[in-house]
């Protein structure tokens, strides 16, 4: 294919067409102060999306991640303690994200280290290594993690192991912890191409993790080994429970619950054939843990299943991109309220199936489904609980509309009995992908 520059007579011609055009002159107008999305903003289409739903679940007051990436561990124990609160008639609960986090970073350190491991004979700008490097540890994670950190560790109350402002505000302490595993990768691949034996790398590992498990306490606190329970419910009784360790909280309010809900995604890309599982290389937490897995469902499967959660009255995480089409302040998501090709005079169509293949779209954020309007048996508009506080939207809860829906969700968590006969697919030898592919990018 031939080469061909910008010429001064193309310049000339482009100048002349952006100079007549009375809508490029407007827009010009519109954006010298303005947003982007604010001036394509539609406010009619914004209207539609109400917060009123024909199935709604009552949930407690939203959750706050403040300045941390731990939407997925929100969301996790969000649909957790809707479960605990329910059985213990409270109007109140949080468990605690803190020491879910705890151990997440760090499993997730020893996770990076084993990693390191076992690529340590492949260079540093190999695309893996480097994926390896680039990642590191950070606040993200996934469906599965979250289920392997809680069969491992329990869980606690929130007022049990409380926020610290590291817990809170991550970025600072994920850069030391980063640039520290940083030195261990250098020295443990050294001692491997020095031909060390094997006691002496696993020997030097282990400090490694001694000192960022102080390093942890220090930023979180040291995680609690037994605990009482103690909570007054609606009725304003004072109840207290003692002796729990979290490993038996868990058995106690949750059971079996996380082993029946598997992870469904829906990528409608060519490597990704519907009615198979899928794992993503080198995406974990726990080293022997459960990996990563998803099963691969097309739009209409993937509703169903939600829905029929749903009218059990049990609510449902997801895991989305929230960065396209959303009005913060207001709290919805809906790509009818925003016309950004009117405005700009750009081409900005791209299906679901080309948004993942080209990079536009990956998942970014987890949250949790708690309603859904119906019409004509089809949905219309999703009731969304999310960990942003409740300064936006209706007191934190925010609206999608189905058509966002479709293009901009991915994956979701469900209890094995919502997805009837197909419910046999997700104990399928998974498909394995490459360590960067999008379905991995929650936990990125």
């Amino acid at each position: 294919m031939n080469h061909t520059p910008i010429t001064e007579d193309l310049l000339e011609k482009w100048t002349a067409g952006f100079r007549g055009c009375p809508q490029r002159q407007l827009a010009t107008l519109a954006l010298a102060k303005s947003d982007i999305s604010d001036v394509a903003f539609v406010s009619k289409g914004a209207s539609a999306m109400r917060q009123k739903f024909s199935l709604e679940i009552p949930t407690m007051e939203v959750t706050n991640q403040q300045a941390s990436g731990r939407c997925w561990l929100f969301a996790a124990a969000n649909v957790l303690r809707e479960r605990i609160a329910g059985e213990k008639n409270l109007e109140s609960f949080e468990l605690s994200q803190s020491y879910l986090a705890f151990w997440d970073k760090f499993e997730r350190s020893n996770y990076f280290l084993e990693s390191i491991l076992e690529t340590a004979g492949l260079p540093t700008d190999d695309r893996v290594v480097a994926h390896i490097l680039n990642t590191g540890v950070h606040d993200g994670g996934q469906w599965d993690m979250f289920v392997n950190i809680v069969e491992k560790y329990g869980i606690v109350p929130k007022d049990v192991y409380d926020e610290t402002y590291q817990s809170c505000h991550t970025n600072g302490m994920n850069h030391i912890l980063n640039r520290n595993l940083k030195v261990c990768a250098v020295k443990l691949r050294g001692m491997i191409a020095d031909g060390m034996r094997e006691a002496d790398i696993q020997s030097e590992k282990e400090e490694m993790l001694a000192r960022i498990y102080s390093f942890l306490c220090s930023c979180y606190g040291e995680p609690p080994q037994t605990f009482d329970f103690e909570y007054v419910d609606k009725d304003k009784v004072y109840h207290v429970e003692r002796g729990y360790t979290p490993q038996r909280f868990y058995e106690t309010y949750a059971g079996d619950m996380l082993k029946k809900t598997v992870s469904i995604i829906n990528a409608p890309t060519a490597d990704k054939p519907y009615h198979k599982t899928f794992t993503v290389r080198l995406l974990g937490n726990v080293v022997g843990g459960k990996e990563v897995r998803h099963l691969n469902l097309p739009m209409d499967e993937f509703k169903d299943a939600i829905i029929r959660q749903l009218k059990d009255g049990k609510v449902v995480w997801f895991g989305s991109d929230v960065g396209k089409y959303g009005e913060r302040q207001m709290g919805l998501w809906d790509d009818s309220s925003f016309d950004h090709e009117l405005l700009t005079g750009l081409d900005l169509k791209l299906s679901k199936e080309e948004s993942l293949d080209y990079w536009f779209s990956a998942m970014n954020h987890a949250m949790v489904i708690t309603g859904v309007q119906i019409e004509d048996e089809k949905p219309v508009r999703w009731k969304i609980e999310n960990s942003w506080g409740d300064k936006n939207g209706a007191k934190g809860y925010y609206v999608c509309s189905d058509s966002w829906f479709d293009q901009y969700v991915y994956q979701t968590a469900v209890e094995k009995e919502y997805l009837g006969a197909l419910a046999s697919l997700a104990e399928q030898e998974p498909i394995v992908l490459d360590p960067w592919d999008p379905m991995g990018t929650l936990a990125d």
